[in-house]
This record gives structure tokens, C-alpha cells and sequence, in this order.
């Protein structure tokens, strides 16, 4: 299906921040655009600061004189919605309320062509319950920016039970030729960044909720290991505590209270004191001229220990193990290869070895319950890290049985290797480990259920919340075994069905057990 022609005209209802992002994208892309809002001058005022970020664009050299200027002629406001009769397109900005988006495109059907498609921007809100009440719902489909919308890659385009195939496909193709990310979904709670996303917030707070650290720590430990952007808790103070927690609780609502979902009394109590974050001056962190972000926990420097060992068996790979083995070469370790002691149960491998302590990758147990069932005091698991080579920060976490020289030698040989080290207290699963365990196991139940694909997925997290790699390309990495693991373990430690294994990945296991994969 081809996008919609240049020169055809699309109109935007509403020019609050995404409507005249929207408005900006659409005329700057060689469409006619009419910009409406029911509060006098709102919509002129929008243009006119548009024409503002056209003149800046001119300046850095990212837009031409002459395309701004005809840019700036294409965007026009009208008075009425009847002024938007000749639209070839009408995209819907307004209020999140059920009612009042569906008496505009009840009004908006009365008025434009028969061929004209509606969309919605809506975050939430179904698209098939708006659509329900139009004569013609499957001309009706979600056009979901991301905010800001002209720097935000994603649009996602929802489609309802009556959305037409053929809508769909114009509006993505339209999307694609204004230079964005377009992605597919159907109309469920969420559609697939607000619903996959959850985990990145739940599992920090379940982690704070657990003491596991402060959340200077946590967030440096997310973006220093894990690659993301932002640190959970710095980011739900940027998005604000009432936005972000409302959110949960509309999608927990609209699962029937899968536990998957649940609020967390940590953030409901910010918001009932009105600590909402940076919009009011104090969240996880306190905001103003005065105020001094904590810094995360490192640990003390630490002897270089003189050996390390690795420990492997010949029946299974060495990937989870090898890329921290190829960081320990490069800091100067010759690190020897030997096979673990008999007893399967009592000598678990691959793992790396250090003056008596026994190192591993987490895989969901705490390291406490991982040194008893191996029958080795001396146990330390270590989290997740984004790229082995760049990152700056690991996180470790220390059995209650292991001892003060045993651990301390393995915070020198990962110091040794040129990483700040941070101690986090002994939870199950860690940080990073934990969190992307449940992104790719979300993503997995979205694509399960039909709600987009696998290539999708990934494309709506890395666009729409700048995650550093999808979900689903993650769990590749990982291995799709080990994330199974982590996540089996996490239930039979919490006992919650918050937990559960997505059936897809359990498919994808028994289908290739040693090699399963969601990208070729």
C-alpha cells in the first residue's frame, strides 16, 4: 500500500504538544495541513512556534531555507471542523477520555469524504472501543507518536477488530515516508511499548522494596551495565510518579489484575505525598539549585589476584562464560581452563575461579541459595552486562556463607580488568539479569498473542524508549535457555505467578534446545 500522496491534506485535531509535533512532521513532509483546537488561538499560537523550530532547523543546517518556508505555507489553522472537509487524513490529538474522542470522530465522520481515514493518538485508550460507535469503524486506526514527536522514531499503528487491513498499511506506509519507525499492533491494554515496558519500572521497585541498593546505585548499575539511557528511578522521576504509576494501574486493571502488572506500594506512597518527581522538586531524588544526586556504590580498591580459572564442561558451550573470559585476557589473566570435580550437582559449571571463590553469571538464584547447592561457601554471581568489552561498571552480589578474602579477591580481578565495581545485596536475579529476563519475556507473550512480531517488538523499544537492543534480539544473546532459567528460578524463589515462563519461549526451547532464537 502506498502513503498518502504529497499535497494531499491532513488534518490535526488538537495543538497541544503531540498535535503540533505532528503538524510539524506532516507539512515539513509535503502535505496541506489544518490545525483546529477548540481554545482560541492555541492553534495559531502552535503554528507560529513551529515556524520557530523550522528557522532553528534552517540554522543547524538540518532543513533548507526554501523547504522551510513552503513548509510554513502548507500549515494553516481552521475555525471550524468543517474546515477540514477536503482531509485525506485526519489525526486525532486531544484529551485521553473515552467520550470526548468519540463524539470528535463521530462529528468527523459526518464531515469529511468517505475515503478519508481517521486516526487516533491515543497512548490507551482501545481503538476498537472508539471506533465502535462510526458507521464506518474500519476506517479508523491508531496512530500512536512518541513524545517529542518530531526527534521520536516510533509510531505505532493499531488496529481495532473492525480496522481495515488496507488503513493500516496506508497509515504505516504514510509514517514511513515522514521518516519514522512504523510498527503494527493490535488494540490491546498497552499496545506494545506501555505494556512491555512495565517490567523496567516493576522490577526496580520490587528491587528498592527489597533493600537490594539505594537508587543512585541501581540506576547506575542499569545504565552502566545494562547499556539503557536512563536509570528506572531517574526516569520515573522525569516522567513523573502520577503519570507513570497511573499507567500501571490501568494496565494491571486492564489484565484483571495480572500479577505481572501490579503497582507497587513504594510508588504509591510518592504519589500520595506528592513527591512526583522532578515536576515537583523531590521523587527518588530531590530537585533544585541546592540539591546533590547521590552517588552510587563502589567498592574500595582491592589486590589483584595473581590467578583465575574457568571451569567448563565439554557438553555445553561456553558463551555465556567466554565474552567476560576475552575481558579478563585483555587486563593481563591467564586464565586456565579445567574441568570441574565429579558430582554434576555438586560442582556447577561454566564458572570463573578465584582464590577459593567461585564466580558466576546469575541465573536467577541468589547467590546464598547457589553456594548451598553447590555445596561452595565461597560463591559470587555477578549481573548481566550490555557488551562486555565497553562497559564501565559491574555489578556483584556476595553469598551470606562467603568470606571477606574470598570476595574481596574477585572485587580485585574485576577491578583488575577495569571495572568499577558496585556491590549489590543478594537478591535473586540482580539487576539487569532480572529485568531483561521480564522484557523479553513480556515481548515473547505480546508476539504470542498476536499483538505484533518479533522484528516489531524490538523496533518499538529501542524507538519508542531508546532501549540499547529489543527485547527479543537480548534474549538471543543471552541465550534463550538462560533467560528460561532466570525466569524459572525467580518463580519457584517468589512463588508468583508474576514470573511465569511466556509459553513462546518454552515453544522456542523445546523446538531448538541448544540454538533457539527469535532472529535468524
Amino acid at each position: 500500500m502506498e502513503a498518502l500522496a504529497k499535497g494531499s491534506v491532513v488534518a490535526v485535531i488538537g495543538s497541544g504538544a503531540m498535535g503540533s509535533g505532528i503538524a510539524q512532521i506532516a507539512a515539513a513532509s509535503g502535505h496541506e495541513v489544518r490545525l483546529f483546537d477548540t481554545r482560541p488561538d492555541a492553534a495559531a499560537k502552535a503554528i507560529a512556534e513551529i515556524g520557530k523550530v523550522y528557522d532553528k532547523l534552517v540554522e543547524k543546517g538540518r532543513m533548507g531555507a526554501v523547504d522551510a518556508d513552503l513548509a510554513r505555507e502548507r500549515l494553516k489553522t481552521v475555525d471550524t471542523l468543517a474546515q477540514v472537509s477536503d482531509a485525506s487524513l485526519v489525526i486525532e490529538a486531544i484529551v485521553e477520555n473515552l467520550d470526548a474522542k468519540r463524539t470528535l470522530f463521530a462529528d468527523l465522520e459526518a464531515i469529511v469524504d468517505a475515503r478519508c481515514i481517521l486516526a487516533t493518538n491515543t497512548s490507551s485508550i482501545s481503538v476498537t472501543a472508539i471506533a465502535a460507535p462510526l458507521r464506518h469503524p474500519e476506517r479508523l486506526v491508531g496512530m500512536h507518536f512518541f513524545n517529542p514527536v518530531p526527534l521520536m522514531a516510533l509510531v505505532e499503528v493499531i488496529s481495532g477488530l473492525a480496522t481495515s487491513k488496507a488503513v493500516a498499511d496506508t497509515v504505516y506506509a504514510t509514517a514511513e515516508a515522514w521518516g519514522k519507525d512504523p510498527v503494527h499492533a493490535k488494540s490491546t491494554p498497552g499496545f506494545i511499548v506501555n505494556r512491555v515496558a512495565r517490567p523496567y519500572y516493576a522490577e526496580a521497585l520490587r528491587l528498592l522494596l527489597e533493600r537490594a541498593a539505594d537508587p543512585a546505585t541501581l540506576d547506575a548499575v542499569m545504565r552502566d551495565c545494562g547499556g539503557f539511557r536512563m536509570g528506572p528511578f531517574e526516569l520515573m522521576d522525569l516522567i513523573g510518579h502520577d503519570v507513570n504509576f497511573s499507567v500501571t494501574q490501568s494496565v494491571h486493571a486492564a489484565y484483571y489484575g495480572d500479577q505481572r502488572y501490579t503497582p507497587s506500594i513504594l510508588q504509591q506512597e510518592l504519589v500520595n505525598a506528592g513527591f512526583l518527581g522532578r515536576k515537583s522538586g523531590r521523587g527518588f531524588y530531590r530537585y533544585g539549585a541546592d540539591a546533590a544526586k547521590p552517588a552510587p556504590r563502589v567498592e574500595p580498591a582491592q589486590e589483584r589476584p595473581n590467578t583465575v580459572g574457568i571451569s567448563v564442561r565439554r557438553e555445553i558451550t561456553n558463551s555465556i562464560v567466554s565474552p567476560m573470559e576475552a575481558r579478563l585476557a585483555d587486563a593481563g589473566f591467564s586464565v586456565t581452563h579445567r574441568e570441574p570435580l565429579a558430582g554434576a550437582e555438586k560442582h556447577e559449571a561454566p564458572a570463573f575461579h578465584c582464590n577459593g571463590a567461585a564466580i558466576f553469571l546469575t541465573d536467577g538464584r541468589s547467590a546464598t541459595e547457589r553456594a548451598a547447592a553447590n555445596n561452595h561457601p565461597n560463591t559470587v554471581v555477578y549481573d548481566l552486562l550490555l557488551d562486555h568489552a565497553k562497559a564501565t561498571r559491574i555489578a556483584l552480589a556476595r553469598a551470606d556463607q562467603c568470606s571477606d578474602e574470598a570476595y574481596y579477591s574477585v572485587v580485585g580481578m574485576f577491578q583488575a580488568a577495569g571495572f568499577e565495581v558496585t556491590r549489590i545485596d543478594d537478591v535473586p536475579g540482580m539487576a539487569v539479569m532480572r529485568t531483561v529476563a521480564m522484557l523479553a519475556n513480556e515481548a515473547a507473550d505480546a508476539v504470542n498473542q498476536g499483538v505484533c512480531s518479533a522484528i516489531a517488538v524490538d523496533i518499538a523499544m529501542q524507538k519508542g524508549v531508546n532501549y540499547p537492543r529489543g527485547p527479543l534480539a537480548w534474549a538471543d544473546s543471552v541465550g534463550i535457555e538462560h533467560v528460561v532459567t532466570v525466569l524459572a528460578n525467580l518463580a519457584a524463589t517468589y512463588g508468583e505467578d508474576r514470573y511465569r515462563v511466556s509459553p513462546l519461549l518454552r515453544r522456542k526451547l523445546a523446538a531448538n534446545p541448544t540454538g533457539a532464537r527469535f532472529h535468524a
